[in-house]
């Protein structure tokens, strides 16, 4: 990404720490973003990496598991081993752990040690780590200016345990400092959708509520918790996908342009959008959101169990969300946005779909009329990256019994136009503008606040009336409830 040459830019990072370097997302996504910006030589030129977990490594058992991960994740043929090489002679490791003072001080000392300049750290461990961590680095004086932190998500489980995390994470890092990490932002597709709606004539004027019927944003799921059953059943649907993932696509999705694309005017423009938010609480719950807990079924002619079953206990935690949420501004009163994600849907899907209004009066009358159907724009993010524009068309022939329309599909397939390109992992754009110290694709801590506050009224609504997550066999759409939520509306939603 292009920094705005009117923003003060800081310096490069010359170390990169990683605490929760032998963890799952390191292996999986951390490791393998930095192996694919090293070959395409997009690190600072000496820049260093710095592991550190718990686990008691030398340097060299370290880098054994760095070039294990990378081979498992990146194929043999699009490995290029002078770039393994370079990767791995940038690679060191310190041991430590948050809760012995000792470690933390050794860290830190080491940090000193390695840095030539700037340094980033990056928190991959879980929430409760994260004030703990900042302030024994601030403690032995390795948080301050010249260093940045990237916090991954949940910050916290609701309001109340994200401000204590933020406020303890902001005694070590100013805010300008902190980079919240919500990967989708990191996505080629999330990108091409600020493309799209800013860097085109053709959309920006109809984007409003003349315009504009409804939104439906849809994350789904095949998986189910995977091995993660303990964390997933103290947070849920709603508290891992849509306070976080979901609600930033409603604001990319809905926010006025902002005046540059820098870290403060695109924040500024999301949290304008969270503000407007329409409130739903006790006395709306039931109308305005529906909650699920996937049961035994199966996906793809595969029988799966049910998640109580995968839990082996019994649970009220909802695995699948539908909402009916409203913006009260003037761009946006009167559209539904409707949110909805799960686990054990049929497909792994995410995408954005803007329904705009029918024509006003048809020009066709009779059987031609009942034919027509609105304007739609489809965004997916995933598993594929594609913009689709449906449109009305003249089904061919000669009209004999008067003209006849059919709904046709503009496809812009990315993998097709894009065929030379390599499709990024998100942490490749993250990492990279973390490294280089741009905010734009991080969360402010405005937001994260913001965006609690509204989904704890939500589970505080559900607690206060005893709803309890509907059952849905897995493999489908979630509970039939949410069929009638957006059906009483005259909407439906698209599968």
């Amino acid at each position: 990404m292009t920094p705005d040459p009117l923003v003060t830019q800081p310096a490069p990072a010359s170390l990169l720490t990683i605490f929760g370097a032998t963890g799952d997302l390191a292996r999986r996504m951390l490791l393998p973003s930095l192996y694919s910006l090293q070959a395409e030589r997009l690190l600072p030129d000496g820049m260093r990496i710095l592991g550190t977990a718990r686990s008691e490594l030398d340097r060299e058992a370290f880098v054994a598991e760095v070039e294990a991960s990378i081979c498992e994740r990146i194929p043999a043929h699009e490995r290029d081993a002078g770039a393994l090489r370079g990767l791995l002679e940038r690679l060191d490791y310190q041991a430590a752990a948050v809760d012995d003072d000792a470690s933390m001080a050794a860290l830190a000392a080491r940090v000193q040690a390695l840095r030539n300049g700037d340094v980033l750290y990056h928190l991959s461990t879980a929430p409760r780590f994260y004030g703990p961590a900042c302030q024994a680095l601030a403690a032995h004086g390795a948080a301050g200016p010249g260093t940045r932190v990237m916090l991954e998500k949940p910050i916290g489980k609701d309001l109340a345990s994200a401000v204590a995390i933020n406020d303890s994470v902001a005694r070590a890092f100013d805010e300008d400092r902190i980079y919240r990490v919500d990967h989708y932002l990191g996505k080629e597709g999330v990108q091409n959708l600020i493309a799209l709606r800013f860097g085109n004539a053709l959309f920006e004027p109809l984007w409003n509520a003349r315009h504009i019927e409804q939104v439906q944003i849809t994350v789904g799921e095949t998986v189910g918790v995977e091995g993660r059953g303990d964390y997933y059943d103290d947070s849920g649907a709603m508290r891992d996908m849509l306070q976080n993932h979901l609600l930033q696509l409603l604001c990319l999705v809905a926010m006025e342009p902002p005046a540059r694309f820098e870290p403060t005017a695109v924040r500024n423009e999301k949290i304008k959008v969270l503000r407007s938010l329409r409130a739903i609480g006790a006395h709306e719950v039931a109308a305005e959101s529906v909650a699920g807990q996937y049961g035994a079924g199966a996906i793809d002619g595969v029988a799966v169990p049910g998640y109580a079953q995968e839990l082996g206990r019994e649970s009220r935690t909802e695995t699948f969300v539908a909402l009916r949420a409203h913006i009260d501004n003037w761009r946006w009163s009167g559209v539904p946005f409707y949110l909805r994600t799960g686990k054990r849907l049929p497909s792994r899907s995410t995408e954005i779909y803007i329904q705009f209004r029918k024509v006003p009066y048809s020009i066709f009358g009779g059987r031609t009329a009942a034919d027509m159907r609105p304007n739609g724009l489809v965004i997916k993010l995933q598993p594929e990256e594609r913009i689709e524009l449906d449109l009305m068309s003249k089904t061919p022939g000669l009209d004999r019994q008067g003209l006849r329309l059919s709904q046709v599909g503009l496809d812009l397939d990315f993998h097709e136009e894009f065929a030379s390109a390599r499709k990024r992992i998100a942490y490749e754009r993250l990492y990279l503008d973390a490294i280089e110290g741009n905010g734009t694709l991080f969360v402010r801590r405005d937001e994260t606040e913001t965006a609690w506050a509204w989904v704890d009224a939500i589970l505080d609504g559900w607690r206060s009336q005893g709803l309890a997550p509907r059952p849905y066999p897995a493999g489908t759409w979630g509970p039939a409830a949410a069929v009638s939520l957006i059906e009483r509306h005259g909407h439906s939603w698209r599968e």
